[in-house]
């Protein structure tokens, strides 16, 4: 049975690693924000790399900035980006993007030009919504958090065989 549970053990043990990291709530809280805000950019797969190099630049929390990414991940991320474009795509007043009929050159470009610009206008628009109620959230959240007693979770019994 603790088989089962060990990745929930292990994602509430690194849940209270990260609210329980070295700094102050605000500077936690900043750091989580910009990895969240990075985190809603179309910059798939590179987005740890940007988030804890920007981390460095404005001297924010880099681990905290590092798990804000993953709020894109493989199975949030169709979703996301999809939120994203339906935001970019409405602010811009733009049509839905159509397949290409032919394949060539031009009609490459503009495709991926019609999908690009408003995927990374709602990706923006969103980030900074979802990075500002990160922030709030956290720096609240995190005083709370630093004060809780953790139990320490049940080690499955190891078989004495003769």
């Amino acid at each position: 049975m603790w088989q089962r549970l060990a990745l929930i053990r292990q994602f509430k043990l690194n849940f209270i690693r990260l609210l329980r990291a070295r700094g102050t709530a605000d500077e936690i809280a900043k750091g989580l924000a910009l990895g969240v805000f990075i985190g809603m950019t179309p910059t798939f797969g590179v987005q740890m790399i940007i988030a804890v190099f920007v981390a460095i630049l404005l001297r924010e929390n880099k681990i905290a900035a590092a798990a804000g990414v993953w709020v894109t991940n493989p199975f949030t991320a169709p979703f996301i980006y999809a939120l994203g474009y339906e935001t970019g795509r409405l602010l811009l007043g733009m049509d839905r993007v159509a397949l290409v009929r032919e394949f060539n050159y031009e009609a490459v470009k503009r495709f991926g030009w019609d999908l690009f610009l408003p995927l990374t206008v709602g990706g923006i628009v969103l980030g900074v919504l979802c990075g500002v109620i990160t922030y709030a959230l956290t720096v609240r959240a995190i005083p709370v958090v630093k004060t809780w007693r953790v139990p320490r979770w049940p080690r499955p019994r190891r078989r004495k065989d003769k």
